[in-house]
């Protein structure tokens, strides 16, 4: 089964074995020329297997009975996280809410609050505030300029559009019975940055990965943000990443 898609501005065709990364993906569908395509084999779906049985391990859970179908669209983002970095492109897995034309992406360990947190923002700004992904974006970083980008892998609630913004900040978001934001050197929550990216087995690619974060870091501002669940939360956080100037 065929199908092309434009993701973060590059033409990708897919071959896969399976309907299910097609219907995923249907609102990226386009015509052309692809830049690279991604074919997936039978072992590319049983590596993604096992990849998602160890993960069952280190968390001490049962692990997802989920259909080949399900596990060959995760195996074909991995493939174009892969690729992108050629394209000077990483995979981040965060929450991004754009407000007036310009992206504000917040991460955080799993759990945390990154869904609830934009979801405030949207019921603080209403049709001023639009989703551009609320799980695995892809951030494209060229000549002192960083944009990030809708994908089809919006999430669980699939919150996203197909569209591309300039980044104007990253908010590390941790609970707290107080509200504060506060911005951040890159050395503060760098660690925890690297947690979120698709990090690949390739030590080339995890180079390049690295090399992108900070160039990222060096061109978007950075806060970290304490929080409670409360939509007084998304008013401190908009209020203090909306400052305008110059980065650094």
């Amino acid at each position: 089964m065929t199908g092309t898609y434009k993701i973060a501005g590059k033409i990708i065709g897919i071959n896969s074995l399976y309907e299910d990364v097609h219907d995923y993906c249907k609102d990226y569908r386009c015509e052309g020329t692809p830049d690279f395509t991604v074919t997936i084999t039978e072992e590319d779906i049983r590596q993604e297997r096992l990849k998602s049985l160890r993960l069952a391990e280190r968390e001490g859970r049962a692990p997802y009975k989920s259909p080949d179908g399900y596990m060959e669209e995760l195996a074909v983002y991995r493939r174009i996280a892969a690729e992108m970095l050629e394209h000077d492109t990483f995979l981040f897995h965060g929450s991004c809410v754009a407000v007036d034309g310009v992206g504000y992406l917040f991460t955080a360990k799993s759990g945390t609050g990154k869904s609830t947190h934009t979801r405030l923002w949207r019921e603080l700004l209403g049709d001023k505030a639009v989703m551009v992904n609320d799980d695995k974006p892809l951030i494209h970083v060229e000549d002192g300029s960083v944009t990030i980008y809708g994908t089809p892998y919006n999430g669980k609630h699939h919150l996203g559009s197909n569209i591309a913004v300039p980044l104007k900040a990253v908010c590390l978001l941790e609970r707290a019975e107080q509200n504060s934001i506060a911005e951040v050197d890159a050395s503060v929550i760098y660690p925890k940055l690297v947690q979120q990216t698709y990090r690949p087995d390739d030590p080339l690619k995890m180079a390049q990965t690295l090399a992108l974060l900070d160039k990222m870091t060096g061109n978007v501002r950075l806060y970290r943000l304490g929080c409670n669940m409360d939509i007084s939360a998304a008013k401190v956080s908009y209020e203090g990443m909306r400052q305008e100037g110059d980065h650094g």
